[in-house]
């Protein structure tokens, strides 16, 4: 099962795409996804109700969040009702150390995204803040960062002997699954997905022309 792991709705402040968008750009140009994570800025968006959507199109549609900490910003996977209490996904201050520990507690997954990006990503914070306990996965291929940021965030995983996934960032419909990452089996829930990010059993995957920036 292949599943873009980042993307933005306009639930997100700057995302520009209606779920029934993507959806319907990813049947009609064939996009080779299975599904996609909602992984909305700043917060863990239970109320929107995609299921109908995901029946309709034969589509994966699940949630996560992307919260920000003083290593750059973090994609968490598998949020429950107890993650949402645990810290303010609004705070853009967050201790990485908290979103870690709170994960551990909950059974979610904390992924910092496109972190070879400067400001944003965890590779420009390591000489300040040193290497962060209990990451164990890192974003090395991001739809939005350019193929120089994609690379550093590839060095940084094989130096820190993190594994790797994939994801879009999308913002906009057309960016939809530009980069994935496949699960050898299929995944129908939050809790399913965390459950595979815990193990070590996926592959990061580009869809994207290389170029040479």
């Amino acid at each position: 099962m292949i599943l873009d792991l980042h993307t933005h709705s306009i639930k997100s402040d700057d995302g520009r795409a209606k779920v029934q968008n993507y959806c319907q750009w990813i049947r009609a140009r064939e996009i080779p996804i299975d599904g996609f994570v909602l992984t909305e800025h700043r917060q863990f968006d239970a109320e929107s109700d995609y299921q109908a959507l995901a029946e309709k199109h034969g589509l994966c549609i699940l949630k996560g969040s992307e919260v920000e900490t003083e290593y750059g910003h973090v994609l968490v996977f598998g949020v429950t009702d107890a993650l949402v209490r645990a810290f303010d996904f609004t705070d853009i201050y967050l201790p990485l150390a908290r979103v870690v520990e709170a994960c551990a507690q909950y059974g979610a997954v904390p992924v910092p995204c496109h972190p070879g990006r400067k400001r944003v990503g965890m590779s420009a914070h390591l000489e300040e803040h040193g290497v962060p306990e209990g990451v164990r996965i890192v974003e090395i291929y991001n739809g939005g960062s350019r193929a120089t940021e994609d690379e550093v965030a590839q060095a940084m995983a094989t130096e820190l002997n993190y594994l790797g996934i994939g994801g879009s960032d999308a913002h906009i419909v057309s960016h939809i699954g530009r980069c994935a990452t496949r699960f050898p089996a299929d995944i129908t829930s939050e809790s399913e997905l965390a459950e595979a990010l815990r193990g070590s059993d996926f592959e990061a995957l580009t869809f994207r022309e290389p170029a040479g920036d």
